[in-house]
């Protein structure tokens, strides 16, 4: 293999011992991992560490500066692979001489974005690339709320650097509460849009920290209540669907109708599983087209559909 030959991944399913423990108690956990490098590092403590992609140069300093402390500290940092945020907290990890795990939304073979196949070789030297996704899958918008399930499943918390308001690093941190984990958010200027989804999550109850000294003082109490967090999530779910194309966007709204409706309601009328209509709902959030409401229902958006 030349030196910058990406090493061969190799296939966890979820009856192997190597499958990670956090990720296989999460609901909705890929029946397979392709995984290049060394697949020992997806059973170390993790923390997943997210953020824009338009990040600014002092958000990025911020993720290189917390996976730079947090890897020195014994944690695997944990994220995207995506242009910003993601790249500093691999770089700062990395930075520490420290493990770190990469997660797409494509094949191993479509290293995306593809400027960073040289940070994913150096990732899978030390680390790891995973994927749930066969060699040839593109990557498609549908596909990354899909992977970031897998970014907070793996992690025993996620921590979100600058995020706009329809930022997909706000799915990271709802599938994260959803799974049991902790959500810290890093405030910023009130000027700054990329800082708005931080705020967001702030008001809604996730854990304001200012460095990483602050998500270090929280971890025992975080991990001795672990165990009864994964205890919950053990809930029997069919495995996750990878192709959707059964109904457009469009389509869904449609079967949603204008009044607030659940996900099994939307499941019984679309014939879609639930893990699509998830999928989709998020998607159509983030472009504004739907609102989580209370009660774990949606609601289309009249401004959405213009």
């Amino acid at each position: 293999m030349s030196a910058d030959e990406l090493p061969a991944p190799i296939e966890l399913t979820k009856g192997d011992d190597d499958y990670p423990r956090l990720l296989k108690e999460t609901l909705g956990a890929p029946r397979r991992l392709h995984v290049m490098g060394d697949a020992n590092v997806l059973s170390l403590p993790q923390l997943a560490i997210v953020g824009s992609r338009q990040a600014t140069p002092g958000g990025c300093e911020t993720a290189f500066r917390f996976a730079r402390h947090l890897a020195a500290a014994g944690f695997c940092i944990t994220s995207g692979l995506a242009l910003g945020i993601d790249a500093a907290a691999h770089r700062g990890a990395l930075a520490a001489n420290g493990a770190t795990i990469a997660v797409l939304a494509c094949g191993l073979d479509r290293i995306y974005p593809a400027r960073h196949r040289g940070l994913a070789l150096q990732i899978a030297r030390g680390g790891a690339v995973v994927s749930e996704f066969d060699a040839g899958t593109p990557p498609t918008r549908e596909r990354f709320p899909q992977r970031n399930r897998i970014i907070s499943g793996l992690s025993i918390g996620t921590v979100v650097v600058e995020a706009g308001q329809r930022s997909g690093a706000l799915i990271t941190a709802r599938c994260a509460g959803e799974q049991g984990r902790e959500v810290f958010a890093v405030p910023g200027s009130i000027h700054n849009p990329t800082a708005r989804g931080c705020h967001r999550l702030i008001r809604a109850g996730a854990t304001l920290v200012e460095s990483a000294g602050d998500i270090v003082e929280q971890l025992p109490s975080l991990l001795s209540g672990l165990a009864e967090s994964v205890e919950q999530n053990m809930v029997p779910r069919a495995g996750v669907v990878t192709k959707r194309n059964k109904l457009a966007d469009a389509d869904l709204l449609t079967v949603m109708g204008w009044d607030p409706v659940s996900v099994d309601t939307i499941v019984a009328r679309s014939g879609l599983t639930p893990e699509e209509v998830s999928s989709m709902l998020l998607i159509l959030e983030l472009e504004g087209c739907v609102e989580p409401l209370t009660g774990g229902k949606y609601q289309q958006r009249e401004e959405g559909r213009s």
